[in-house]
C-alpha cells in the first residue's frame, strides 16, 4: 500500500490473498503487519485500538506488540500459572521503500527484497491512484500487460484511436523474475509522452508477482510509472499506480494528471468487468503470437517460480532475447 495511507499511530485492515492482515505504523514511524485475528476468541484485532506501541483487542483487552507477541491479559490474577509468552499473532515481514509498504505473505522468510524504482532513491511517488478490479489477479495482470488492447480500450484524444493502429516491433529480454521491453522510443501514436518534449526513451519491465515499471528518460528529466497488482482474494484485485518524476513544475499539473490517470485505469477496470460476464461460463481462452507472448511468459514465470521453490533450486528464467511484432 502507499506509505502515505498509513499514518503514525494508525492501523488499517486489509484482505490479502484471502487472508486478514492488520497494518500499523508505530509511534516511531516503523510499519508492521499482523494476522488480523485475535488468537483468544477470533475477533479481528482491527476492531480494537492501537496506542502507537501495542494493539489491544476490543473483546477482552488482550494486548500484542508489533512482533505479534502477547504482552498482557487483563483477566489474569496474581498467582495464576499462565505463560503469556506462548501466545503469538502471526507477524508478516514488512519492507518500506520509496513511499511504498511491501508485505511478504509466504510461509518461509523472504527470499528477495522488493523491487526498486530506478533513479528515484529516497523519493516518494508524486501521485498515486488505487483502484479495485473485480477479478482474479491473472486477468488483471494479463490485461495490463496486453499490448494490443490500447486502441480499443483506451480511445482518448490524449492517447490514441483506432485510426492510429500500425505495426510495431519491440525487443524483449529476461529481467529479474520477469522480462523487459528494452529501451526504445515510444510509439508515435502515444501522445501522452509528448508532454516531456524532446525525444524520450522508455523501458518497461515486469516481474513476479505483479509489478510493472515503466522508466522514461528525456535528457535530465525522468518519469517512472510503478504499477503493482495485489491479490485481495480470488475475485478481487487491487491495482496501485504510482507516478514518480523529477520535474518540479509537474506538481502544478496534478489536477490535470489525476483525472487522466483515473480514466485510463478505469478503462482497464471496465473491460475486466465486462470480461467477467463471459468468464462465468468457463470458456476456453486463447493466447496467440506475438501480441499475447507476454501473457504466455507470465504463466511460464509463475510455473517456474513454483517449481524452483518446491525443488529447492535457483529460479531459471524461461524468457529469452527476442523481438515481438504486433499491430496496435
Amino acid at each position: 500500500m502507499p506509505s502515505a495511507r498509513l499514518k503514525a499511530g494508525a492501523m488499517q485492515a486489509k484482505t490479502l490473498l484471502g487472508q486478514p492482515v492488520l497494518f500499523g505504523r508505530a509511534a516511531d514511524g516503523v510499519a508492521f503487519a499482523l494476522r488480523d485475528i485475535c488468537p483468544h476468541r477470533g475477533i479481528p484485532l482491527s476492531c480494537g485500538s492501537f496506542d502507537g506501541r501495542e494493539v489491544e483487542c476490543c473483546y477482552h483487552g488482550w494486548r500484542f506488540d508489533r512482533q505479534g507477541a502477547c504482552t498482557a491479559i487483563p483477566s489474569l490474577v496474581d498467582g495464576q500459572d499462565f505463560d503469556i509468552s506462548r501466545i503469538k499473532v502471526r507477524p508478516y515481514p514488512v519492507r518500506e521503500a520509496q513511499g511504498n509498504v511491501w508485505v511478504w505473505m509466504g510461509e518461509s522468510d523472504p527470499t528477495e527484497e522488493p523491487p526498486q524504482v530506478p533513479d528515484m532513491d529516497g523519493k516518494a511517488p508524486s501521485m498515486v491512484e488505487v483502484m479495485e478490479f473485480p477479478c482474479f489477479i491473472d486477468h488483471a495482470v494479463v490485461g495490463l500487460m496486453d499490448p494490443a488492447h490500447g486502441p480499443f480500450v483506451h480511445q482518448s484524444w490524449f492517447w490514441r484511436s483506432r485510426k492510429s493502429i500500425h505495426e510495431k516491433a519491440k525487443a524483449f529480454g529476461p529481467a529479474p523474475y520477469g522480462f523487459a521491453m528494452k529501451r526504445h522510443k515510444p510509439s508515435s501514436n502515444s501522445a501522452a509522452y509528448k508532454i516531456l518534449g524532446g525525444t524520450p526513451e522508455t523501458e518497461i519491465s515486469f516481474r513476479l508477482p505483479g509489478v510493472r515499471i515503466e522508466h522514461i528518460k528525456n535528457g535530465r528529466h525522468t518519469v517512472v510509472n510503478l504499477t503493482t497488482v495485489t491479490p485481495l482474494d480470488e475475485k478481487r484485485t487491487e491495482v496501485t499506480n504510482s507516478m514518480y518524476w523529477t520535474m518540479g513544475w509537474a506538481g502544478l499539473l496534478k489536477p490535470l494528471f489525476r483525472p487522466i490517470a483515473r480514466r485510463f485505469l478505469g478503462q482497464d477496470r471496465d473491460v475486466v468487468v465486462m470480461q467477467q460476464e463471459g468468464l462465468r461460463h468457463n470458456p476456453t481462452l486463447m493466447l496467440i503470437k506475438d501480441a499475447d507472448t507476454q501473457a504466455r511468459w507470465y504463466y511460464q514465470l509463475k510455473n517456474e517460480y513454483q517449481r524452483s521453490r518446491e525443488e529447492g533450486r535457483e529460479f531459471r528464467n524461461p524468457v529469452r532475447d527476442t523481438v515481438l511484432r504486433w499491430r496496435s
